[in-house]
């Protein structure tokens, strides 16, 4: 007890300096007007760059979130602009592009029989043969096998098994991947295929040679089965080239979606799906 007295009795000084200091500044501060409001206004001043500092950081940690409904409100866009082009392709098919393109009170449709179940990527490879990719959500999210899973640039992969918390998507860069695609504006129709090698690179094969095909022309899904919809982005043709068989064209496609820098992507539950493969099964 002896000892603590004589250290707060060695301290006590600076104690009472400090509290001096304090009650010196607060009568100069109070009392005269012209050091009142330079401290007002360098108090303002720290005031804001906290509050900036803070808003900052707030920002930073709902990043992710905010990337997430990006890559949502992506996915329905690319759907609304291929079900708008179509629609007026077949409304307006007598008339020349520069008047499709000046028609500005369409109504946009929007797909009622697909859910979107936001996910993120917690394990993926892009180097092996057979790629896979783990996402965070399961069974007890509604995730099941054979459902699509897309990212805001495109096509990612196929669910293959499911936990009820977890699920493994078949990526596009696997050779067992086969996605029923088409050249948009177009009804020529193949498959997407990866051969190893870049992750950036996939082929679409089965192109009849009587189509019309340029380099640059867009490549999306064909909507020919109940994983995936008409219209969502896969890619572009970089190399035009002839099949083994010399029957077809084998297309060179660069792939829109980067999945080597993936980490928000949408699980597709289309509500129909066990209606149209009850169909095919028959």
């Amino acid at each position: 007890m002896h000892d603590f007295i004589e250290r707060i009795t060695a301290y006590v000084h600076w104690a009472l300096f400090l509290l001096l200091e304090v009650f010196s500044g607060f009568l100069l501060f109070q009392y005269n007007h012209y050091q009142g409001s330079v401290w007002f206004t360098q108090a303002n001043i720290v005031a804001a760059q906290v509050h900036e500092w803070e808003a900052e950081v707030v920002s930073y940690l709902r990043m992710p979130a905010e990337n997430a409904a990006l890559v949502r409100r992506n996915i329905i866009l690319q759907q609304q602009n291929d079900v708008l082009r179509h629609k007026l392709i077949s409304q307006f098919d007598n008339l020349t592009n520069l008047q499709l393109d000046s028609l500005t009170n369409c109504e946009i449709v929007k797909s009622s029989n697909c859910q979107m179940i936001e996910a993120c990527i917690i394990d993926n490879s892009v180097r092996k043969r057979d790629n896979l990719i783990v996402i965070d959500k399961g069974s007890n999210d509604g995730v099941a096998p054979e459902m699509g899973v897309v990212s805001g640039t495109g096509v990612v992969g196929i669910v293959s098994k499911v936990t009820p918390r977890h699920a493994l998507v078949m990526s596009i860069l696997n050779s067992h991947s086969s996605i029923s695609c088409r050249l948009r504006g177009t009804e020529y129709f193949g498959y997407l295929k990866w051969k190893g090698g870049t992750p950036l690179k996939a082929y679409m094969d089965d192109v009849p040679r009587h189509a019309h095909i340029k380099k640059g022309d867009v490549v999306e899904t064909s909507g020919f089965s109940a994983v995936f919809p008409a219209g969502i982005f896969l890619g572009k043709v970089a190399e035009i080239k002839n099949s083994s068989d010399g029957l077809a064209y084998e297309l060179e496609i660069l792939l829109s979606t980067d999945l080597a820098n993936l980490r928000h992507v949408n699980v597709i539950d289309n509500y129909d799906k066990a209606e149209l493969d009850s169909l095919l099964k028959n």
